[in-house]
């Protein structure tokens, strides 16, 4: 038996609007000079790249799969929303992430945001084939936990062990047999502690563990033109040394 390659379930493109600035050919490119059979397209809160992500992948074979990385509303505390990532198995699913992104963009905006309830998953989706046979927005799409940036990570790191329990079930519930434990390596702060704990509540909890890695650029010497990126949405100053800085030179197409 041939041992499986590792794939990319996480990549920011130029189409991610705020913070990617790979080509998509590029992409697709790269995953075939690393033997991958496939990779994810995950923009944030979009699927403007779709198409052509789709059709490139598909002459160059590599498998093309769709999905978002998308803001999750936190009921605590609305000023911080949590991260999720959602990959698209089947038309169904697809039909549901393109309602829920823009149920979330017409509806659910905050300080430009736009957020996805929870409770939405567990509604019936609206779109003319769930007409014929209904069916709730969180069929046909797996959910990856966000890291350190979904509501698991972040209680986890607040020291709220027992409240990252209560998501990682209500999680499990909402999608059972696709919801998945995400943890990363890209060199931020806490993530050795964080991917000790997760694993333990993964562990006890009998979830699946996934491993991916977020791209934001393709390779190591772009980090500094995806800053000047990243500071051009903030309205801020590369130079400032004050400013937040969300990445690091470490989340290029490895």
């Amino acid at each position: 038996m041939s041992i499986p390659n590792f794939i990319h379930l996480r990549l920011h493109s130029e189409y991610s609007i705020v913070d990617g600035i790979v080509r998509l050919d590029d992409a697709i490119s790269q995953a075939n000079h690393f033997q991958m059979g496939a990779l994810a397209l995950t923009d944030f809160n979009n699927l403007f790249g779709l198409v052509k992500f789709y059709s490139s992948a598909r002459q160059q074979g590599v498998k093309p799969i769709a999905g978002a990385d998308v803001w999750i509303n936190n009921p605590k505390d609305s000023t911080k929303p949590f991260r999720a990532l959602l990959l698209v198995k089947n038309m169904r699913g697809y039909l549901n992430l393109c309602e829920l992104i823009s149920k979330a963009t017409l509806e659910n905006q905050r300080l430009g945001k736009p957020e996805i309830r929870p409770e939405w998953f567990s509604q019936g989706s609206t779109s003319s084939l769930a007409q014929q046979e209904p069916f709730l927005l969180s069929e046909g799409l797996i959910l990856l936990s966000g890291a350190m940036q979904g509501d698991i990570g972040t209680t986890i790191l607040s020291g709220n062990l027992s409240l990252a329990t209560q998501y990682a079930k209500e999680w499990a519930s909402i999608f059972p047999n696709n919801f998945y434990i995400e943890v990363q390596r890209t060199g931020q702060e806490s993530e050795e502690l964080y991917i000790s704990q997760v694993a333990q509540l993964a562990v006890q909890l009998d979830l699946p563990l996934v491993a991916t890695h977020p791209i934001q650029f393709l390779k190591p010497d772009d980090y500094r033109a995806h800053e000047a990126r990243v500071c051009v949405a903030d309205g801020e100053r590369l130079g400032n040394p004050r400013r937040v800085i969300r990445f690091t030179p470490e989340q290029y197409f490895k």
